[in-house]
């Protein structure tokens, strides 16, 4: 592990703090103050980075010799970004878009080390199938409260399981972390073994 810098997750998101618990690595969270903006006119790929990039600068503004570790997750149809609902009424007209095709699952991260002043930053796309569900399903599932505060309406991780045909890709990511793509980044910090 890492010799005396601090490394800092940048996010609220308790999926992520889970998936990151899960590689043993040690942590402090601060939750990055930075408010996303998805009307951004730029690829999805490039906007999940960015949001990633600046969620992580927000948050190395306020930590010295520190590792900080940022993400955001979006999801992608025919080129039109999804985000988090921001009530039922949106989560169901999300599902309802997505009901029995496929899209596609971005999340960006960015490590920087505040020390050196490097940073990197990469996105990660898993494709997700969803099986048809009548409006009656998506109610229920909108009911739960579930779909609130995920990208897309849905929680894989979660009730969500249960409208997902399949995946291609890394199931982490959809969750919200690409763990796997992240600690081969942060080996080059010296981060992870």
């Amino acid at each position: 592990m890492y010799k005396t810098k601090k490394i800092i997750l940048a996010s609220a998101s308790p999926r992520r703090k889970e998936i990151l618990e899960k590689t043993g690595l040690k942590f402090m969270v601060d939750a990055s103050d930075y408010e996303e903006d998805l009307s951004l006119r730029m690829p999805a790929r490039r906007l999940a980075r960015y949001l990633s990039c600046e969620k992580a600068k927000a948050v190395a503004n306020r930590h010295r010799n520190a590792i900080i570790i940022a993400a955001d997750t979006i999801i992608c149809f025919n080129d039109k970004v999804f985000g988090k609902p921001h009530n039922e009424n949106e989560a169901k007209r999300m599902l309802n878009i997505l009901n029995g095709r496929s899209h596609y699952v971005i999340t960006g991260f960015t490590i920087i080390d505040t020390e050196e002043v490097q940073s990197v930053s990469r996105s990660i796309v898993t494709k997700v199938y969803f099986k048809m569900m009548t409006m009656k399903k998506i109610d229920a599932y909108v009911r739960t409260g579930e779909p609130l505060d995920k990208a897309g309406a849905y929680a894989i991780q979660g009730v969500g399981a249960a409208i997902v045909k399949k995946i291609e890709g890394d199931y982490n990511n959809v969750v919200g972390l690409p763990v796997d793509a992240l600690m081969k980044a942060l080996r080059k910090f010296g981060v992870y073994n």
